[in-house]
């Protein structure tokens, strides 16, 4: 008699098919999502991390480059590298700090940001707009169900996340 070498991949499979309909469905939008930021990305000529790099800059104005490794979980000389191939790109420039000259913030071009809010802003109203064919009560429960969505991939994003010493 052999020993199992566990499960054959259909098993496997099967193990990870979503048991309710809202389940495949939050599934099938992440991979969509994935696959939208992939055309933008694709679209605007830069990698993936040089899009979050991007998405960052755009959210929330001129950054440090230390801030902006903090935030997109890049090494410094990384976020040199993407801030210098986003500036050959005309995506990104580096302007001084206001209060402090011997600093630099890595601020988006404005003819960058708004080519890029030009793919996001309708998909985001579409999606939007799509809450107006649901009651208000409706509305109060998918949010509900999404904030605890939310919540829950929170708790698992941090599982082996050790805090530091």
């Amino acid at each position: 008699m052999q020993a199992s070498e566990g499960p054959g991949p259909e098993v496997e499979r099967a193990a990870f098919v979503p048991a309710r309909p809202a389940t495949a469905l939050l599934r099938e939008f992440l991979e969509l999502s994935e696959l939208f930021e992939s055309s933008l990305a694709e679209e605007l000529g830069v990698n993936p991390t040089d899009l979050q790099v991007m998405e960052h800059l755009i959210m929330s104005g001129p950054l440090a480059p230390s801030e902006l490794a903090r935030r997109v979980g890049l090494s410094a000389g990384a976020t040199t590298t993407a801030v210098d191939r986003l500036v050959a790109l005309g995506h990104v420039s580096r302007e001084p700090r206001p209060n402090d000259r011997r600093g630099i913030l890595v601020a988006p071009r404005p003819e960058s940001r708004d080519r890029a809010m030009g793919r996001l802003i309708p998909m985001i109203m579409g999606v939007d707009a799509e809450l107006d064919s649901f009651t208000p009560q409706e509305q109060d429960v998918i949010t509900r169900y999404l904030r605890q969505i939310i919540e829950s991939l929170r708790a698992h994003a941090s599982i082996g996340i050790s805090a530091p010493d």
